[in-house]
Order: C-alpha cells, then sequence, then structure tokens
C-alpha cells in the first residue's frame, strides 16, 4: 500500500540505506518490519535491543566480512523445505547393509589381487547393483534435494558462530542466542557438518569418485548420512533461520543507528490517532539538504490540508511523515529531533499512475488506491494517510465534492493524514468537517527570474502560485 510511495525498496531506497545483511533470511526480516507496522510490546523490545547492539562495532563488523564477497548468500526456502521434509530411507538394516558390502568389495578385491580370483568381487558388486537398484528412487531424492537446497553453507555457518560466541546483555538477545542450539550440537556445527556432507555429495562428480561409487556404495552411505543429519537436526533449521533472519535485521537498524546518533526513538503515546513531530525530515535527504518542519496531528486537528506550488515541498512532506512513521512502527530510529506518535499503520496514494496494460487512467489508478486506503481503517491500528495532489486526474467541481467526501469519510473512520493540494478550491473543505482540518501551505519567491523554494512550512492557505512563471522559464510564451 504504501512501499513505492515511500521509496522503501530499489536503488536509493530506505532499505538500501538500512540493511546490511548478509543472508536473506536477514533481508527477508528487515523488509517484514517495513512493510508491516509491529505491536507496541515487539516495537519497544526491538528499541531496547538496538539501543544494546549499536554499540557493539566488533560484532557488526565481524559479520559484514564474512565469506567471499560482499553479495547476500543462502536462500531459507529450499534449505527449509528439505530440512523439514520427511526422510526418505528409514530402514535401519539397509543403513548397515551398505558399508557391510563396500567391507565385502574392499576384501573382493584383496582376493582378486592376491589370488586373482574375481568371482567374489562380481558377486558382491552385482548384489550392491540390485541393492542399489532398490533405493534409486530415495537416493535421488536425498542427493538431488540437498544439491539444489544448499549453497553458501561457509556463510551461514560463520554467522550462526559468531552470534553464538557474543555475549549479549539483554535477556531477549540472550534467548534468541540459546535457540541456536540442537540437542547436544550448537547450530554452527551442525551446519558446518552439513556442509561437509555436501561437499561429499558433490564429490560424486568426480571422475575417481564414479569409479569407486559402485563398490564402496559411496552414493548410497553419503545419502544415509544426509538422512542422518536431517532426523538429528531438521526440526530446528527453521528457529535458526529466523533467528539469524531477526538477529541481522536488528543489527541492521543498529549499524543505521550508530551512523545517526542524533535520531531518535519514537516515544508511543495512548489515546486517540496522534502524530507530533519536532524537526521532521526525511532520512533519504543528505543531512545538508534536509529542511526540517515542525509536523503536529493531534487534539482536535485530524487533517493537514497541504496547498502550494509546484515543486515547493508538499510531496517530499508526505513522504517524510509516511517514511518515518514507517521506521517508528518498525522499532528503528526516526529523522526527528522528537517524534511522539500512537500505533499507526500507513496508507499513501502518492506515487500513483495509470497503465497501458490494465487500461486504466491515472484517476480511476488512483480512486482504486483511495477504496483500498479507506478498507484499511478497519484495522486493528488507527490509518494515517497520505494523499498527494488528491483526485488531480478530475474537474474542479468533482475535485472539491469528491475529495470533501474521501476525507470526511477517513476522519470519521478514526483516521488522520496529510492532503496535499495546488487547487485552491479543496482548501475550503474545512468547513464540513467540524474544524478538524488545518489549512498549511509552502510558498516560493520569484528573484531576478529565478523561483527559490525554502521548504518550510507555514500556517494557512498559499496565496501565490507558481505555474505561470515555470512556463515562462523555461521559455514558453504564456
Amino acid at each position: 500500500m504504501y512501499a513505492a510511495d515511500l521509496d522503501l525498496f530499489g536503488d536509493a531506497s530506505l532499505f538500501q540505506l538500512l540493511s546490511s545483511a548478509r543472508t536473506r533470511m536477514g533481508e527477508e526480516t528487515l523488509a517484514r518490519w517495513l512493510l508491516s507496522p509491529s505491536k507496541l510490546d515487539e516495537i519497544r523490545k526491538r528499541q531496547a535491543e538496538v539501543s544494546e547492539l549499536r554499540v557493539e562495532l566488533d560484532l557488526r563488523e565481524d559479520l559484514a566480512v564474512l565469506g567471499e564477497d560482499a553479495r547476500v548468500g543462502v536462500h531459507p526456502e529450499e534449505l527449509v523445505k528439505w530440512a523439514e521434509s520427511p526422510n526418505q530411507m528409514t530402514s535401519r538394516w539397509l543403513a548397515w547393509t551398505a558399508p557391510v558390502l563396500a567391507a565385502l568389495a574392499v576384501a573382493g578385491t584383496v582376493v582378486w589381487a592376491v589370488w586373482n580370483v574375481a568371482a567374489p568381487f562380481v558377486a558382491v558388486v552385482v548384489v550392491e547393483a540390485v541393492f542399489t537398484y532398490r533405493l534409486k528412487a530415495a537416493l535421488e531424492a536425498v542427493l538431488h534435494g540437498t544439491e539444489n537446497a544448499f549453497h553458501d553453507l561457509e556463510l551461514l555457518s560463520g554467522v550462526l558462530a559468531r552470534i553464538e560466541a557474543h555475549a549479549f546483555r539483554s535477556a531477549e538477545l540472550q534467548s534468541l542466542q540459546r535457540d541456536l542450539s540442537s540437542g547436544n550440537s550448537s547450530a554452527s556445527r551442525a551446519i558446518a557438518k552439513l556442509r561437509s556432507l555436501v561437499d561429499l555429495i558433490n564429490s560424486r562428480h568426480n571422475v575417481f569418485v564414479r569409479i569407486i561409487d559402485a563398490p564402496l556404495m559411496y552414493s548410497v552411505q553419503v545419502a544415509f548420512a544426509a538422512e542422518r543429519w536431517r532426523r538429528a537436526h531438521g526440526h530446528a533449521l527453521g528457529r535458526w533461520a529466523e533467528v539469524v533472519g531477526e538477529m541481522e535485521a536488528l543489527i541492521s537498524v543498529a549499524g543505521y543507528s550508530y551512523e545517526h546518533p542524533e535520531d531518535p526513538f519514537a516515544e508511543f503515546v495512548d489515546g486517540a490517532a496522534s502524530f507530533e513531530a519536532e524537526l521532521l525530515g526525511h532520512p533519504l535527504l543528505p543531512s545538508a539538504k534536509c529542511v526540517r518542519n515542525d509536523v503536529t496531528i493531534r487534539d482536535g486537528v485530524r487533517v493537514l490540508l497541504v496547498s502550494g506550488s509546484n515543486m515547493s515541498g508538499k510531496s517530499t512532506l508526505l513522504r517524510a511523515v509516511g517514511i518515518n512513521t514507517v521506521l517508528a512502527m518498525a522499532g528503528a530510529p526516526v529523522r526527528a529531533r522528537r517524534l511522539r506518535v500512537t500505533a499507526l499503520q500507513v496508507g499513501a496514494s502518492i506515487r500513483v499512475n495509470d497503465s497501458l496494460q490494465e487500461g486504466s487512467s491515472r484517476f480511476y489508478a488512483e480512486i482504486k488506491r483511495l477504496r483500498q486506503i479507506h478498507d484499511l481503517t478497519g484495522g486493528s491500528s488507527p490509518l494515517i494517510f497520505l494523499l498527494d495532489e488528491l483526485l488531480q486526474g478530475t474537474n474542479s467541481k468533482d475535485r472539491r465534492i469528491g475529495g470533501e467526501g474521501i476525507v470526511r469519510a477517513l476522519v470519521n473512520r478514526r483516521a488522520i493524514g496529510i492532503v496535499s493540494t495546488h487547487d485552491l478550491a479543496l482548501t475550503d473543505i474545512g468547513g464540513s468537517l467540524d474544524g478538524h482540518l488545518r489549512n498549511v501551505h509552502f510558498q516560493d519567491e520569484l528573484e531576478n527570474g529565478r523561483i527559490t523554494f525554502d521548504y518550510t512550512l507555514r500556517d494557512g492557505v498559499v496565496t501565490k502560485s507558481n505555474g505561470l512563471e515555470l512556463m515562462r522559464s523555461i521559455g514558453l510564451d504564456v
């Protein structure tokens, strides 16, 4: 509902700014935190964990340099799927028969070499062939599944070992650390053993191993070893992946917090939906260029209607409010001197475009998005809506009537929000909202034929427009 509008993912995105994860589990956990608001008790726990990890430079640096390069490795879906699948080779007598037959084949080879009698060796190999044929389907499932499921196990083992070795102070982080075990084995040792097994499985393609595979029942014995590993540790692998993901997401946020020490955590308050920020800025803008503003939506004021000229800062303000709300609800620091907020979910209509493939206009795409935002108001947390250039794809009369109705419906369902417009007709809708709407604006100055902006939010309705000046500044004769 808001990922594209707020630049959460992709180049120069919030995720790219935050993430230092080395595994896919860490990336997916961090993305999940940004895509959906967390519960308050989880947010407060996460804030405490980030505060502890913020000063652990050695831990963060050690994890950052693990592996051969800086790429992200370990894809958990196939890994966990393989680990939690039922064993294919369950007969105990078969597990013992394979090494016995391999030993008999070695003995047959000695008899052949010493006494020049090949019959015992040939007999054993025939029995082994029958034995292996009976296991063909199970062998393919075990060995092929293992080869496809496991990549970058050295990286995973290294990440686990570093987390296991660290001395955490908080009970929450110690609890996560305790989950990295299975029986008498640590998670890192178990994964290292699995990596060795995978190396043995991959060695089947070696020419020399192909020669000895049949008489020594190499593939069969390696498959049984993989099955024993799955029986011993498979049940725990899913939890290990969750712990690694959570730890890496926390460490990513902690690294960001360390690099931005002036950014505080949001303070959460009870009561009706509210958003109160002092010196709020956009975290994706360089500090030297970021103009900060106070933004208050609380008590009787439920909606800010922002008017202003093109390029004056309206959309950036909406994105700043949205992205800081996302950070707050993820348990991460926010770009503000102070942010006091209730638990909120975000609904945004900022970057909405027409679609040639779907045959929909921008106006139709926008009203579909507005319907989705309206439906969010039935959730457990109040909604903060961010509507940029509301209903700009229709005429002024419909825009005013429709905009007033949409905002009133959202306010009546406990939502708060910000609406931007350059159509001054919309600034009159506050009268029908029982005083819940407050007009604010950005303004510009024309100096020596050049338009300048200070990006400072002011009370009231904008009193000037720069549309004609902008057209003239690029040479249009208007």
